[in-house]
C-alpha cells in the first residue's frame, strides 16, 4: 500500500478566508487540501470554481490542491482548473458516459487523475482497465453534495476489493472520517484520507492530524 496522504476537506472551513484555512492546515502538517467544487446540478449544493482556486493558488503558491469534482460535465472544467493550479482532478463515474476521454483530457492538462465512486456505485464499475489508467480512485463513505455526514462503513468493501486488485494505487475515502475510524480506513485499503470536520473543527487539528497519520501509518506498516 502507497503512503499516507492526509488531505483536509476545505467543506468544513471556514470559506470566508479559505486562503488562510488552507495555510493553517499546511502549518499543521497537512499533505493535500481537498477542494469541493459542486456545481448545483451533478450534487444540489454550489460550493466554489475556478476563480477561487485561483485566488487560493495565488494566496498559497505551495498547496497542493485535491481537487474533488462533483459536476455534472466534468470534462468542461479541467482547463480551468489547471489553470487554476488544481494538481489532482477527481472526477465521477457516475457523471459521464465516457470516463475514458475525460481521463485523457486531464492527462493533457498535466495533472493527476482521480476516479470517484458514491455509495450507490458498486466497486466492479471500475474495470482493471479504467482503474489502471487513474493516479488515485476515491471511494465516497458518504453521499457527495453535503459535508458533516455520517460514515459509511458499508462502503469499505469497495475499498477492500479495489486494494486487492490495485495494490499499488492511491485510494481515497472521503466522508465522516476521522481520527476514530481512519484505521478502519486503514485496515481496508485506504491511504488517502479526507477529513473535514474532524480536522477543521479539532481544538488541536496538528495532533489530529498526526494521530490519523500515525494511524494509517501503523496498518501500513502491520502490512509490509
Amino acid at each position: 500500500m502507497s503512503k499516507c496522504i492526509i488531505s483536509p476537506s476545505v467543506l468544513a472551513s471556514d470559506l470566508s478566508k479559505l486562503s488562510s484555512e488552507c495555510q493553517r492546515m499546511i502549518d499543521n502538517g497537512c499533505d493535500w487540501l481537498h477542494m469541493d467544487v459542486m456545481d448545483g446540478n451533478f450534487v444540489p449544493n454550489i460550493t466554489m470554481g475556478a476563480p477561487i482556486l485561483t485566488w487560493v493558488h495565488k494566496n498559497v503558491p505551495d498547496i497542493f490542491m485535491d481537487c474533488h469534482m462533483m459536476v455534472a460535465d466534468p470534462a468542461k472544467w479541467v482547463p480551468e482548473v489547471a489553470q487554476a493550479g488544481g494538481k489532482s482532478y477527481t472526477f465521477h463515474y457516475e457523471a459521464t458516459s465516457d470516463p475514458e476521454g475525460v481521463i485523457a483530457k486531464i492527462r493533457e492538462h498535466k495533472m493527476l487523475v482521480g476516479l470517484a465512486i458514491s455509495p450507490q456505485t458498486p466497486s466492479s464499475v471500475i474495470t482493471d482497465s479504467l482503474g489502471n489508467s487513474v493516479d488515485m480512485l476515491l471511494v465516497m463513505t458518504v453521499q457527495p453534495g453535503y459535508g458533516g455526514q455520517k460514515f459509511k462503513p458499508e462502503c469499505l468493501e469497495k475499498v477492500k476489493e479495489l486494494r486487492a486488485r490495485f495494490p499499488g494505487k492511491n485510494i481515497q475515502v472521503d466522508g465522516g472520517v476521522g481520527s476514530g475510524n481512519a484505521c478502519q480506513c486503514a485496515r481496508a485499503g485506504s491511504n488517502v484520507i479526507v477529513a473535514g470536520t474532524a480536522i477543521f473543527g479539532a481544538e488541536d487539528p496538528k495532533q489530529t492530524i498526526l494521530d490519523i497519520r500515525n494511524s494509517v501509518n501503523d496498518v501500513i506498516a502491520q502490512q509490509k
